[in-house]
């Protein structure tokens, strides 16, 4: 049986390959440690917890969902992007839930894309966002994300054909991959170059709530006309340890969210209403373990980056996500440092260049693995790889 050619197009998801790498390697009996991929190691909070456990037990959750969502979610969500951002949404025709961030983002390729359109997707960045075009019929256009421009894309180099077939803009401020927070005046530059094309901006907002020394990441939609000509995925994930909840909300501007809602209507039932109300108890109550994680994240990029620089890999302490972001040594592409650290020393890391052509010299490195865990993989990083 022959899958079909969109499918052909794209590469093994990378998350999967690491997945597999890490089983591979247990199989010979050998204690791996991966710091590949960005999963919370700790629980989700326990306010969060008790409220699923109590509309749960509730009937009235039972039954189909509405894909907009209870209204108690939505005003939730409008609150909190009132109290968080100073962003007001109307929570009518503004919201609607997602299934996580990467279900949403997927469904806008579908939402608006047709075959001969293509979407602007930063390049390193995470892979739906080139690989969702693709299935959509469409094309991706790299946005390279280079380090001397604060990794932030570079909008007047973007060829005039592919600003005429474009229709999605990607965006991702604090970054997955590098972890760089959003430049001065790149928000403003997007509004101007969307509204100039006719293209819908969407901006990845999954890792406002993970911060440090004193950074507080900023909403696009707090971008004067930002709603005009944009939407924000907001997820749930990572701030508050939600990923395998696949909780998230769409907002912004109201007939992107209308063709959103539209596009769901046809390929899924909704969120689960207990799921809904545990969200909500997290954007009312749990601001409290959301800055507690980003403490502990904190710390742990403290000790990765110590430890990179004693083997002589500079790198610049990010100021925000679950990542650390490095260049790998002289002599090495990539993958080939990161087959090295495998072997040497049975720890998994991220290459650069699974995420874009533009992440080549590079590697990630996720924090999300308990502390004592973290600091056994940092010294086996020096005792192979600092001689």
């Amino acid at each position: 049986m022959k899958p079909s050619s969109r499918l052909e197009r794209i590469p093994p998801y990378l998350f999967a390959e690491l997945e597999r790498k890490i089983a591979a390697k247990k199989a010979e009996g050998i204690d791996v440690i991966s710091l590949g991929i960005g999963d919370p190691d700790t629980p989700t909070p326990g306010l969060v917890v008790d409220a699923l456990s109590a509309a749960a037990t509730d009937p009235g959750t039972h039954q189909y969902p509405s894909n907009r969502g209870r209204p108690e979610f939505r005003r939730a969500v409008a609150d909190f992007y009132a109290r968080r951002f100073g962003v007001e949404l109307d929570p009518d025709t503004e919201i609607i839930p997602a299934l996580g961030a990467k279900e949403c983002i997927f469904n806008l390729n579908l939402a608006f894309l047709d075959a001969g359109d293509a979407a602007l997707a930063a390049d390193p960045g995470y892979p739906v966002y080139t690989g969702g075009p693709v299935l959509a019929g469409a094309d991706s256009v790299a946005l390279p994300l280079l380090p001397e421009r604060g990794f932030a894309p570079d909008l007047d180099a973007v060829p005039a054909a592919d600003r005429e077939r474009a229709r999605l803009l990607f965006l991702n401020y604090p970054n997955n991959p590098t972890g760089a927070v959003v430049p001065d005046g790149l928000f403003e530059q997007t509004v101007a170059f969307a509204r100039a094309h006719d293209i819908l901006a969407v901006h990845d907002a999954s890792y406002t709530e993970t911060t440090f020394d004193g950074y507080v990441a900023p909403s696009f939609l707090a971008t004067p006309g930002a709603k005009e000509v944009g939407v924000e995925v907001f997820s749930l994930s990572k701030g508050y340890n939600m990923t395998g909840w696949r909780t998230a909300a769409i907002v912004g501007r109201a007939e992107a969210i209308d063709s959103y809602w539209r596009l769901k209507t046809n390929i899924d039932s909704g969120m689960f209403e207990a799921v809904q109300v545990a969200a909500v108890a997290a954007l009312e109550r749990g601001g409290d373990a959301a800055a507690t994680m980003s403490e502990v994240y904190r710390g742990r990029r403290d000790l990765v980056c110590d430890a990179l620089r004693d083997i002589g890999v500079e790198v610049n302490p990010p100021k925000a996500t679950i990542y650390v972001w490095a260049p790998v040594p002289a002599g090495h592409s990539s993958a080939s440092y990161c087959e090295l650290v495998l072997e040497e020393s049975a720890v998994v890391l991220s290459p650069g260049s699974a995420y874009g052509a533009s992440g080549e010299g590079f590697f990630r490195i996720s924090l999300t693995v308990p502390d004592e865990r973290l600091g056994e993989a940092v010294e086996r990083l020096r005792s192979s790889l600092g001689g």
